[in-house]
């Protein structure tokens, strides 16, 4: 690759910032800027010493050789019009993994779920295997140094959206990653905002699938059956990798794939679904069945997915769950393997604050002995009010009693303290990220133990 200048607009998301430091890595200079910056992405940007500035300055720029732009920057941006005055090219997230990124075999892990835990695991087996691949995936890893890397080897791992490429291109990410490989996790209508119906949704995976030559596909679900036909399939049966005998515990997954013994330390029974997919891809790839498991093994997820923030006494979770059906799958698993009381403090999304979302509420809590929502992130809302703490709590409480809204932060973190007991399982559930309140938890039963 040539040694040139990148500057990032809209740097401090967890790709954009991924992205940045792959670029650093090869030798290039890379600036960027965005909203604000707080960490740990400012605390990673900072530590491989790249320059970045809050706001939108041009003065700031210099003469970039490109720019990329992130998709939450706006299409009106100051630097990108800079950009377009000065003739310095400009390119979309996506765009850039086209132009800069793409291998001879560009494996990409698609899917309605699942690609991002896949995508990770792929790419670490492959590193593991002496690869050197170059990858890309939207979660901060435990077990990688960075969530994207420009290699030298000939493989590419991309976790593959569906979702739009930037605000004026509705190109879904996945078709600029050119797949030679697809691992195709499931497929279930979602993004109603860009596919207004199934049908659309549906679409865009059969072209998918007719673009790419091999693909390893899960069999266990409808609609991956409902568009491919032939592929070499994974599942509970009928496939050419089996996985069964699936049983958990706080310490992770025991299943077989075929008849190879499989252990995980993740938490959380579908990922064994998820892991044997990796399996067969990895398999197929020719790399050794005992490097796999190894890698598998070593694999020890991704932040903010069944994260295990402290065990001692009670153990501490935190899940990125924003959603009452996410909310339910977690509190599920949680259910099976541990004894003692499940606490979880609930945040949704934008999505599960309107009044159009209570009904899937019902009995999403079931599994919870207690539920704590706290104070609510401010929304910038144009339409219809969303719901408030109170509001929220009101309505779970209709089908689980012990339900609370404590508006002050302080107060959670002492209630936490005072009330759970030995044994006890403290979740919290949500995109956002409290507010520092699983830290002042996580440092009180350090202090205490």
């Amino acid at each position: 690759m040539p040694r040139n200048h990148i500057h990032i607009v809209g740097i401090c998301g967890v790709a954009t910032s991924a992205l940045a430091i792959a670029f650093k890595n090869k030798g290039w200079k890379v600036t960027g800027s965005d909203k604000g910056f707080f960490p740990p992405v400012s605390l990673e940007l900072e530590k491989h010493d790249i320059s970045f500035h809050a706001g939108w300055h041009p003065s700031k720029i210099g003469k970039p050789d490109i720019i990329m732009v992130g998709v939450a920057s706006g299409s009106h941006n100051p630097e990108t019009a800079y950009a377009k005055e000065f003739m310095i090219p400009a390119y979309s997230y996506p765009e850039i993994i086209n132009k800069f990124f793409i291998k001879e075999n560009s494996i990409v892990v698609a899917g309605t779920w699942g690609k991002t835990s896949s995508a990770a695991l792929l790419s670490f087996i492959l590193e593991e295997a002496g690869y050197d691949p170059t990858y890309m995936f939207g979660g901060v890893s435990l077990s990688h140094k960075t969530s994207a890397k420009i290699g030298d080897g000939k493989y590419n791992i991309f976790e593959g959206d569906e979702y739009k490429s930037s605000p004026t291109d509705n190109t879904p990410k996945f078709f600029y990653y050119k797949p030679t490989h697809l691992l195709l996790t499931a497929v279930s209508w979602d993004h109603a905002d860009l596919y207004p119906t199934e049908e659309n949704y549906f679409d865009v995976f059969k072209k998918l699938v007719s673009e790419t030559g091999f693909i390893v596909a899960n069999r266990d679900d409808e609609g991956v059956r409902k568009i491919i036909k032939n592929a070499i399939w994974y599942g509970k049966e009928n496939a050419k990798y089996v996985y069964s005998d699936v049983k958990q515990s706080g310490n992770g997954l025991d299943f077989k794939i075929n008849s190879i013994n499989i252990h995980s330390p993740l938490i959380g029974s579908f990922q064994a679904e998820n892991i044997t997919g990796c399996f067969a891809m990895a398999s197929e790839l020719g790399i050794h069945e005992k490097v796999i498991i190894k890698a598998i093994e070593e694999f020890k997820g991704l932040k903010r997915r069944l994260e295990k923030r402290y065990e001692g006494e009670v153990t501490i979770f935190d899940d990125i769950a924003h959603s009452p059906e996410k909310a339910a799958s977690v509190l599920e698993n949680l259910k099976t393997i541990y004894n003692g009381k499940i606490i979880a403090i609930f945040e949704p999304n934008i999505g599960g604050r309107s009044l159009e979302s209570a009904e899937k509420y019902d009995s999403a809590f079931k599994d919870a002995d207690t539920v704590i929502i706290p104070r609510l992130t401010k929304l910038k809302v144009s339409e219809k009010k969303p719901m408030e703490g109170n509001e929220l709590a009101k309505v779970i409480r209709n089908t689980k009693l012990d339900v609370f809204y404590i508006e002050d932060d302080e107060k959670l973190v002492k209630y936490l303290v005072d009330s759970v007991n030995k044994d006890d399982v403290v979740i919290f559930l949500g995109s956002h990220g409290f507010r520092g309140m699983i830290e002042e938890l996580v440092s009180a039963y350090h202090a205490n133990h």
